[in-house]
């Protein structure tokens, strides 16, 4: 397989190719960041560097590339980003250099992702340019985190099965209590962060396992209900505390906490609040939120490790920039708040364990930010080979 691989950041798409059992003749990549180029680089010696995007020309890959694969970039799609501007904006137009690349070079297979929630006049105007309809699929089917992603490409593709992963299962162990952990407490009047380090205070605590969980309507204790009848923990002015049902619109009421698919968990799952009714039924595919360190704000929430991580990203503020923060238990009954490390989330992204060594924990959350969720990747792959096998074509590509 030849491939070229624009957007191509740490390489995800070669390995990608290999965990598909695909063989690469030769593998060209255009990418201008230097620690990613640096992390590609030690993995794959043997990819041809070919720099900006912006300055190839097509024209001498005619004939020559099998598969065109690449992530554009999303900073001015994704919904995370404030007046974004679309397929206009200077980062996320580099879209139409796909575009012209397909146009030119003609490959046989073409693969292009993006975030999936970009405006649908923007998914029109990529699915037109490129002749085909997306597929969405969320790395939750094949991973421990929430990532929904979109992926065009010219060949059909089913949803791989659910591998019922947690945050849970990924977790180095070993690790140490260090002074950049933090501690769950309820952000009531008069408590500050430090005060949760100082007295081990453990208000509003909750991993909602068997059980629905509920606030009283007077302070700050909590109430077990054995009825079944889940009801979202919901915070007032003085308490930082939420834990929304899926489906939740509003925070200020108690709302119903959907149980999914009990046959395969009994975890109730008490989702981040934003979660749509129409999550798939399979187990837990959201982050569980169960509290809030310091001033409740995005970046501040903290979420349970028996549920799904919150999607990974190169950039974001809050205590948990990037990646979150998650409660961890601790052998002794104790426990501690900390971020993800990167090993933990080149395990979310399904990458090898120090794939990005080398370089910063600073360029190294980024770049997994940035990354693909490989085995979304390699699914993708392998459904190619499927369509290959169900024509009865017999091609130097797979053979």
């Amino acid at each position: 397989m030849k491939v070229l691989s624009l957007f191509d950041g740490i390489s995800c798409g070669r390995v990608a190719l290999e965990r598909a059992g695909i063989a690469v003749e030769c593998y060209y990549a255009s990418e201008i960041d230097k620690y990613a180029t640096a992390v590609s680089q030690k993995n794959y010696p043997d990819i041809i560097r070919l720099g900006d995007i912006r300055n190839i020309d097509f024209t001498q890959f005619i004939g020559k590339i099998d598969l065109i694969i690449g992530g554009s970039p999303c900073q001015d799609l994704s919904i995370a980003k404030q007046n974004r501007q679309g397929l206009s904006g200077e980062r996320s137009g580099l879209f139409w250099k796909f575009v012209e690349a397909v146009q030119v070079i003609k490959p046989k297979y073409f693969l292009l992702e993006n975030v999936a929630s970009m405006s649908k006049e923007n998914r029109a105007i990529i699915s037109d340019a490129l002749g085909v309809e997306p597929v969405l699929i969320n790395s939750a089917l094949v991973s421990a985190q929430q990532r929904k992603r979109l992926y065009w490409c010219n060949w059909p593709v089913e949803q791989p099965k659910d591998k019922n992963i947690y945050l849970k299962d990924i977790l180095e162990s070993g690790l140490p209590y260090t002074d950049k952990s933090y501690c769950l407490t309820s952000n009531y009047n008069g408590a500050y962060f430090s005060h949760g380090v100082i007295t081990k205070q453990r208000s509003m605590v909750a991993e909602l396992i068997g059980c629905a969980l509920r606030t009283r309507e007077y302070g700050k204790q909590l109430e077990v209900r054995k009825d079944n009848k889940a009801n979202a923990m919901t915070s007032v002015t003085t308490d930082s505390m939420v834990c929304g049902g899926i489906g939740v619109k509003s925070v200020n009421k108690f709302q119903e906490i959907k149980k999914f698919n009990p046959d395969k968990s009994d975890t109730l799952v008490a989702g981040y609040y934003r979660a749509p009714y129409n999550q798939q039924a399979t187990g837990v595919f959201t982050p569980l939120v169960i509290g809030a360190c310091g001033k409740p704000c995005q970046g501040n929430r903290v979420y349970s490790v028996r549920g799904k991580s919150v999607c990974l990203s190169a950039n974001g503020g809050g205590k948990g920039a990037k990646t979150g923060l998650y409660k961890i238990d601790l052998p002794d009954g104790d426990y501690y708040v900390r971020k993800l490390t990167p090993i933990e989330c080149e395990r979310l992204q399904t990458l090898p364990d120090d794939y990005t060594s080398g370089v910063s924990n600073t360029q190294r959350y980024k770049m997994i930010g940035n990354g693909w969720t490989v085995d979304v990747i390699a699914h993708i792959f392998r459904e190619l080979k499927q369509e290959e096998k169900k024509r009865g074509i017999k091609t130097a590509l797979f053979d």
